[in-house]
């Protein structure tokens, strides 16, 4: 398959992710495997690289017939949505609103066939709601956009792979939402999508929800036997290999030192504390379930360093490499 088209979109501009933007899209090692279109503000992104001290030449583009890929150029489908004054690191719903026109670019780019990927930097959720887009994040707002009914949210890190049954919701709220049809469309999803990425016949490991899975009801209100392992006996039925549930903190350890191809996470933090012990550059961020391919960064817009040429970019150059890496699968 020829090298992919990428939609990258720029993230809340107020943020660090027009710095990872400008540095990701210029790296010799993703342009090598895909060609990005970034979607945001040609000015705010010009601003960025000046920060970052790059020579990334930033040119603004009306359709992705125009995109040149020479040199130092980065091709911008620009939506001019930034006054050219947006401080840095302040919350602002211009902003929010701006990164939630990017994401919607990129979406309807992707649905036409007209990139292969999306891979988005961070935004700012309070920005996002008080520009007028009351979405929880990416995940939920792609659905949206894309006509999904249910998705799930998937950290991968070289050492350790995790989808989540529930992600941006309050902790009680979670295990009420809990059942055992989401669970098994869950683990059947995660199960899909490492297929896709060429693990034949993949091990997952279910968490569960309780400590010690409960201790046969000792601990909690009997939720495991509830909720959750009638999910896995369902995915079995299918053919899946699917283990659990365990408790948290030994499944974490296992699948670390290689026993799973994937973890099943109940919760947003059950999932999301472990990968990011590992390093917030070694993670990306993998919608699964859309009909698109989505990546991001794993990490937030980190307003108390943005514009201040700190920023890291390796989560972004991976998202960017994994977008790639599944955008030549069939």
């Amino acid at each position: 398959m020829s090298i992919p088209y990428i939609a990258v979109t720029m993230g809340d501009g107020a943020g660090i992710g027009p710095e990872v933007t400008v540095a990701s899209a210029v790296d010799p090692d993703i342009l090598a495997v895909c060609r990005p279109i970034v979607i945001g503000d040609a000015t705010r992104l010009q601003t960025a690289a000046t920060t970052i001290g790059s020579d990334a030449q930033i040119q603004a583009i009306g359709d992705i017939s125009e995109a040149v890929f020479e040199g130092r150029r980065i091709n911008v489908i620009d939506l001019g949505l930034l006054p050219r004054d947006l401080p840095w690191g302040m919350l602002s719903p211009v902003a929010g609103d701006a990164a939630y026109q990017y994401i919607k670019v990129a979406a309807e780019l992707a649905m036409t066939g007209q990139v292969q990927a999306i891979c988005t930097a961070p935004l700012n959720k309070e920005a996002l709601h008080a520009g007028g887009h009351l979405y929880p994040g990416h995940t939920e707002m792609l659905a949206t956009l894309t006509g999904t009914d249910e998705v799930s949210m998937m950290l991968s890190t070289p050492k350790l792979k995790v989808i989540h049954v529930t992600t941006h919701i309050g902790l009680l709220d979670a295990v009420a939402r809990i059942e055992p049809g989401l669970v098994q469309r869950t683990i059947q999803r995660g199960y899909e999508a490492l297929q896709r990425a060429g693990v034949e016949s993949p091990r997952i490991g279910v968490c569960a929800i309780n400590p010690h899975a409960g201790e046969n009801g000792l601990f909690g209100n009997d939720e495991e036997a509830l909720k959750i392992t009638p999910g896995i006996e369902a995915a079995r039925e299918q053919g899946i290999d699917a283990v659990g549930p365990l408790p948290a903190d030994t499944l974490f350890f296992l699948a670390g030192r290689g026993d799973y191809d994937l973890v099943v996470a109940m919760y947003h933090d059950q999932g999301h504390g472990p990968v990011k012990v590992l390093g917030i550059e070694a993670g990306v961020n993998i919608t699964v379930g859309l009909p698109v391919i989505r990546t991001s960064v794993d990490h937030g817009t980190a307003f108390d360093i943005a514009g201040k040429n700190i920023a890291d970019s390796r989560s972004m150059v991976e998202a960017l490499r994994q977008a790639a890496e599944m955008a030549t699968r069939h």
